[in-house]
């Protein structure tokens, strides 16, 4: 073995051995627990533990609270990933152009959300959102608006949520837009320009073919995260109400860190472990399909 190739393995095992105890041993772990009737009794004493095979997912499958919680996460997916990614990409598209002064004051202040804890923002605007003091209803009041019971509507709570999370998390894709939209070609657009076509034209046929892989990367990470929404609702509703905002995460631990039912939970990660994947390889087909990879 050559210095080269020994050198490159001292850089490269200590990353492999902590991807392999961060990431594959849990992974195995939880496989492993979702076979199983891992509880408290179990988490006392391991001899309480028993092997159950699929008995977890059938009783998962036939669980009604665990539908409507992939409903509302399906929801949250559905309506969050477009608005995130189109707030994100007009606020690039915004920051990018030659007439905006101050872009590193604007990109500074847009990201600035995506870098605060997630905690305390959610707690900040909880407030903001309370029904009786809160700094939006005070501006309803204003215009002669009754008072909405954002956080305690079940027709509300999903929207108000999203408004927070699409605010916190779209910093992140702001700044890979900007970075994508810095490579297009000015000479493409002002050759586009010179032809006649309009700023939807050169958007459509210029812009996006060259931003298509970053589109596609700020896809793939949206639907992930938002897959996974636990912290906005937990903090801001918990839960509810009327188990409102309930999603795949929250049920997970309420599984676990409520009722110690370990191997159920484990279940739950698991299945959407495997949702996110496969949803992860259809889009990539799909970007491969429009030459976005």
């Amino acid at each position: 073995m050559t210095r080269q190739a020994r050198a490159g393995l001292a850089f490269t095992i200590p990353i492999l051995l902590g991807t392999l105890l961060v990431l594959v041993v849990p992974t195995a772990g939880a496989i492993l627990l979702s076979v199983t009737d891992f509880d408290i009794y179990a988490l006392a004493d391991v001899h309480n533990l028993r092997f159950v095979g699929a008995g977890n997912y059938r009783e998962l499958l036939q669980n009604p609270l665990f539908w409507h919680a992939v409903r509302n996460t399906l929801l949250f997916a559905g309506l969050g990933v477009p608005a995130a990614i189109g707030t994100s990409l007009i606020a690039a598209l915004l920051v990018s152009s030659h007439t905006v002064r101050w872009k590193p004051v604007w990109r500074l202040l847009l990201f600035a959300p995506y870098v605060t804890t997630l905690v305390a923002t959610a707690l900040v605007w909880r407030y903001v959102l309370d029904t009786r003091t809160g700094l939006l209803n005070y501006g309803l009041s204003l215009a002669g608006i009754a008072p909405v019971d954002w956080l305690g509507d079940p027709r509300f709570s999903i929207p108000a949520t999203l408004v927070f999370i699409v605010w916190k998390a779209f910093g992140y894709n702001m700044m890979v837009f900007i970075a994508a939209l810095s490579t297009v070609s000015h000479d493409l657009q002002d050759a586009a320009r010179l032809d006649g076509a309009g700023a939807w034209a050169r958007f459509r046929h210029v812009i996006m073919p060259a931003i298509g892989p970053a589109l596609l990367l700020a896809t793939v990470l949206s639907v992930a995260n938002f897959l996974q929404v636990f912290t906005e609702p937990y903090v801001m509703t918990h839960g509810g109400p009327a188990q409102s905002t309930v999603t795949v995460l929250y049920f997970m631990f309420d599984q676990g860190f409520t009722w110690w039912n370990l191997g159920m939970a484990s279940a739950v990660a698991v299945l959407l472990f495997a949702a996110i994947l496969l949803l992860t390889a259809v889009q990539a087909q799909v970007g491969k399909r429009y030459e976005w990879l």
